[in-house]
């Protein structure tokens, strides 16, 4: 393999190391204005949007000994890396590959903590409530036992007061 190549294959390794999360887009009739509307977009959540050759890809994906589809991509490909929130990249782009309908941009599949996703797999990762939302729930969660505990507890007490007040009255 030629230097260069062997550069590029280097810099797709780096781009794998960079999160536990990598979607795969074909970007087909995109303009270069959609494209830098998304990375703007990308990188207010920290991710990134690199167009990668397709072979250079298999090859990377290999050295590191990640799964890639049985019958590869087709058209044209870029990975989507990086990001807080794999959720919330899913989300960013669901969102901006259903506002682009003229373009052919669309979802192909990706990898979340060395597994293989499919198109349908990022589809249903992006109706999930972001690790915002999650954290939120789950500390809600934690807190209505101790609520309903509390609550009880009074009742018994604030019962007692409110028949002594009626009985004042």
């Amino acid at each position: 393999m030629r230097n260069e190549k062997q550069l590029l294959v280097k810099e797709i390794l780096q781009y794998f190391a960079k999160s536990s999360h990598v979607f795969f887009t074909d970007f087909r009739g995109v303009t270069v204005a959609d494209v830098s509307n998304l990375r703007k977009e990308l990188r207010v959540d920290g991710g990134e949007f690199h167009v990668v050759k397709k072979n250079l890809l298999k090859k990377a994906a290999s050295e590191k000994s990640l799964p890639m589809p049985e019958g590869g991509f087709e058209g044209q490909i870029a990975m989507v890396v990086g990001g807080r929130d794999p959720s919330g990249i899913a989300k960013l782009l669901k969102k901006f590959f259903k506002n682009s309908r003229e373009s052919k941009f669309a979802m192909r599949g990706g990898l979340l903590d060395g597994k293989l996703l499919t198109a349908d797999d990022v589809a249903t990762l992006a109706d999930l409530p972001g690790m915002d939302a999650l954290r939120t729930q789950f500390l809600a969660l934690l807190g209505t036992p101790a609520t309903r505990l509390l609550r009880t507890m009074n009742a018994v007490p604030q019962s007692v007061l409110n028949l002594l007040q009626a009985k004042a009255k």
